[in-house]
């Protein structure tokens, strides 16, 4: 096995198994996942951005991952290399609808049959454990250049950049993101719908402990207010807001923005205090479905695979997901098949469908059915949570589903 290097794109002509267009959490996965499982990967990523001038607050972007995640970066030598002391395990999660009498749901780690639900990551500790298992993965190539053609035919892909360098490899991976250029290169279609709103995200000290509780409360015409633990006492704010209520809160603020929490937070969480270096933060919130996953010697992971709404808090999983089912899926292809071939990006497809259908209707239908500014409406939907909480057979599925168990 070759020894891994970090390369720039200098007319080089790069030959692998796998080439993994994309420099983010998932592109990086995948690549130590397929070097694991015994196959030669080139990682190509555009040009490193520059340092933050600060590494010493906590990320305004934070990941809920559930059992799933673990287990595969577990498996990769990534879970226990991350800080520990920066990861929150979620050991309940506390639902409350809208109105004069708003429906309520909670959900627990012993209800759920669990040691805990999901744990809060930072993209910073995440990614920081991932780039240092790729600086020691065996068989890795990671190449900085711009992909400006790609290739596929019956034998095989080849990437050209912009310097004249060729990447070759059996199998291209996309996981460059919801404006994945190699979906692009591929033309596959996709169904695209704006939702109107901005995900504000932020993070502040409070008063009171959260006992590892995340809170969230539907607010219908306000969006969506989610508080997540971060260790010790404090929590990372997601509020998917409609786009103009986004811009105001992101134009006042933290502590405008922590003020304006204390409507929903202060009898569990007491006062909210910006966490130093202050960082309010956001980004729009989109559907995205292509009709695709696969093409010719391609498969999509990720955002480029799929974009849904954050309100469930399970887009990263389902790119961990990906990842999983892309990589079983080859290691058991017949002996006679390429990594590539279109029969093994099938089973992969196949194995991804259900999964991904699921969260995309769940997290859209419940978007549509919160966002009702209808009496009517509203009394049906806190009635059902009221019920949903009343039936322990029922909730343990839905956690078991969103624990990321098989």
């Amino acid at each position: 096995m070759t020894k891994p290097s970090t390369q720039s794109a200098t007319r080089q002509h790069v030959q692998t198994a796998v080439c993994i267009v994309g420099n983010g959490a998932i592109a990086k996965t995948a690549a130590l996942a397929f070097a694991q499982s015994g196959q030669s990967v080139t990682l190509l990523g555009p040009p490193a951005a520059p340092a933050p001038a600060s590494t010493e607050g906590w990320d305004a972007r934070v990941y809920a991952l559930n059992h799933t995640a673990r287990t595969l970066l577990s498996s990769l030598k990534v879970w226990d290399a991350m800080d520990a002391g920066r990861i929150a395990p979620v050991d309940a999660m506390i639902v409350k609808g809208d109105g004069e009498q708003p429906g309520h749901i909670n959900f627990d780690a012993y209800g759920a049959h669990a040691d805990t639900l999901a744990w809060i990551v930072e993209d910073r500790n995440l990614n920081s454990a991932l780039d240092a298992a790729l600086r020691f993965a065996q068989n890795v190539h990671v190449v900085t250049g711009r992909a400006v053609a790609l290739h596929t035919t019956m034998d095989g892909a080849t990437i050209d950049l912009d310097d004249g360098s060729q990447l070759r490899a059996a199998l291209v991976v996309g996981a460059d993101g919801a404006q994945s250029w190699v979906r692009g290169q591929c033309d596959i279609g996709l169904d695209y719908k704006p939702y109107g709103q901005q995900g504000v995200v932020a993070n502040f000290d409070c008063e009171k402990p959260h006992h590892g509780a995340a809170l969230q409360w539907f607010t219908c015409t306000r969006g969506i207010v989610a508080l997540l633990p971060l260790p010790g006492n404090r929590v990372s704010l997601v509020w998917s807001a409609p786009d103009a209520l986004a811009d105001t809160l992101v134009s006042e603020g933290a502590q405008a923005l922590a003020d304006r929490l204390a409507e929903f937070a202060a009898d569990k969480l007491g006062k909210l205090t910006p966490v130093q270096p202050e960082q309010v933060r956001a980004f729009p919130l989109i559907l995205m479905r292509p009709h695709s996953l696969v093409a010719e010697r391609v498969a999509l992971i990720g955002d480029a695979a799929h974009v849904v709404h954050p309100l469930a808090g399970h887009g990263m999983n389902l790119g961990f997901g990906d990842v999983r089912d892309l990589v079983q899926a080859v290691a058991e292809r017949e002996e006679h098949r390429s990594i590539g071939d279109d029969r093994v990006l099938a089973r992969y497809s196949r194995a991804r469908k259900e999964e991904v259908l699921a969260m995309q209707v769940t997290t859209d239908g419940l978007h549509r059915l919160f966002t009702a500014n209808l009496e009517p409406v509203r009394v049906v939907r806190n009635f059902g949570l009221n019920l949903l909480d009343k039936l322990p057979i029922i909730k343990r599925q839905l956690m078991s589903h969103a624990l990321g168990r098989q």
